[in-house]
């Protein structure tokens, strides 16, 4: 067998369903990989060693019981003893906590939020959480309490935000996948800085996304993982119960499955259209536009069709997208005499946001919900939309803030202060990310380029591929399909 680490996540379900491994061996394995590997990195903020061992035993007493009181394991759960990781914005029972600021009081969580109650429910084991910017307000994963996460592929630069530090973690092989969250490209992002597969499933897919001061419903849960196939494993877990018409499990029907199902012939649209490139012009790098031209290539290679597709959008989207994004930082409950604990950034949105009236909110959701009219139906004359992940190369740390990481890993005590420049950063790195959430549609990102000109070498860049309702499993199909 292959080193544990090197399996794919359903390669190593299996083998931990057929007993070739115990999730005591797998737990032990990938906690010793975040020992060695973690202090450079910087993916995780807490490991939780002694409890992911706990539930590994549980785990092997579960899986010896079935084997002496059946013969077989299919009532073994989906995710049995695999390793995850959970981002530091999502509560599991007895680990704090720390939305990635210093601003917030360090108590454990009493009990496991949606999204991780749904994951380990599914029989997964969490090493940990992983590192956030603050708030999980960027897009990039760096911020005043621990080391910034570092891309795998060149230490120097970003894994990218809000899901950095999970992304970071299963690129290196820290664990074998992770759940993300997304509510403006927080999964896709990191994934295509990375080099995996993020997608973003639909609103109202995945019932367990963080909603908690998210009035125009942007977040949603989603997988990262090396391929494909891991991230339909994941997202059957994430949608077991959620009715969404797809029998999960391993013996049965769901997103793993749907994998093997012919595509028919799909009309592509590519756009470079944003609605961010009226207040901020942007330019994409020549990168950019290698890895979309590399899709177009495999897509077409596969079978299907591309043109170009010209998307109209609404000049006052940032405007309103700012307004909706933010609302939540406004009303967190933080001490006032902690506010100067926050970031520039969150200070800056936080003190905006608390002098926003409701009206100004009002206007600015009603704004969002036609613009995500007017956009799905511009999508709607094309089977799938194609764009860049990224309009730029993974950023170097630091890049967005001005802050000096030093050889410690450790940001700088002050940070630069231009919360704006770092947002405008923001936008042009990622213009095409934000618009999806505010549609409620699923998105792919998915690894098709790498700067040095070959698989495993230089950076990797991606293409965005964004389907209509309902079509996660589409998009998975396609990724697929094209060798990912």
């Amino acid at each position: 067998m292959a080193e544990i680490h090197e399996l794919s996540a359903v390669g190593l379900r299996n083998a931990l369903r057929s007993g070739e491994v115990s999730a005591r061996e797998v737990a032990r394995h990938f906690l010793a990989r975040i020992e060695a590997r973690n202090p450079g990195l910087g993916a995780f903020i807490t490991v939780t060693a002694e409890q992911a061992l706990a539930e590994a035993a549980s785990a092997d007493a579960r899986h010896a019981g079935h084997a002496r009181s059946a013969g077989h394991t299919e009532q073994l759960p989906l995710l049995h003893g695999l390793p995850v990781a959970f981002k530091d914005l999502t509560d599991v029972a007895g680990v704090v906590t720390t939305h990635g600021s210093a601003a917030l009081d360090r108590k454990p969580a009493p009990v496991d939020g949606a999204l991780a109650a749904a994951v380990k429910g599914a029989g997964a084991i969490s090493l940990g959480k992983t590192q956030v910017p603050e708030f999980g307000l960027t897009a990039y994963s760096e911020n005043l309490i621990a080391p910034p996460s570092r891309n795998p592929h060149a230490l120097s630069r970003s894994s990218g935000g809000s899901s950095g530090g999970s992304a970071a973690a299963v690129a290196a092989g820290l664990v074998p996948f992770a759940p993300g969250s997304d509510g403006g490209g927080s999964v896709r992002i990191p994934a295509a800085a990375c080099g995996l597969v993020g997608l973003k499933p639909g609103r109202g897919l995945v019932p367990a996304g963080e909603n908690t001061g998210d009035p125009a419903r942007l977040v949603v849960a989603g997988p990262l993982a090396r391929s494909a196939e891991d991230a339909a494993l994941m997202l059957d877990a994430l949608t077991a119960g959620s009715g969404s018409g797809l029998e999960t499990g391993p013996e049965a029907g769901g997103y793993l499955a749907s994998l093997s199902r012919p595509t028919r012939r799909l009309r592509i649209g590519v756009s470079l259209d944003s609605p961010w490139q009226a207040i901020f012009p942007f330019t994409p790098d020549p990168e950019a536009m290698e890895a979309l031209n590399e899709g177009v290539r495999l897509l077409e290679a596969a079978g299907h069709s591309t043109a170009e597709a010209g998307i109209r959008f609404d000049n006052r989207y940032p405007d309103a997208f700012t307004t909706a994004w933010t609302a939540g930082v406004g009303s967190a409950r933080i001490a006032p005499q902690r506010e100067a604990l926050l970031t520039p950034l969150t200070r800056t949105f936080r003190r905006r946001a608390q002098q926003r009236s409701a009206s100004k909110l009002n206007e600015a959701l009603a704004f969002l919900r036609q613009f995500e009219r007017d956009t799905i139906s511009q999508y709607a004359q094309w089977d799938l939309i194609l764009t860049p992940a990224l309009a730029q190369t993974p950023r170097p740390v630091g890049w967005f803030t001005g802050a000096s990481h030093g050889d410690g890993y450790w940001p700088a005590a002050e940070w630069a202060g231009d919360a704006d420049g770092d947002y405008r950063k923001q936008c042009e790195y990622a213009p095409w990310s934000s618009m999806v959430n505010v549609c409620g549609l699923p998105a792919i990102s998915i690894p098709v380029h790498w700067t040095g000109g070959s698989s495993g070498a230089g950076l990797p860049m991606g293409i965005q591929v964004v389907g209509p309702m309902g079509s996660e499993a589409l998009l998975l199909q396609v990724a697929a399909q094209l060798g990912f």
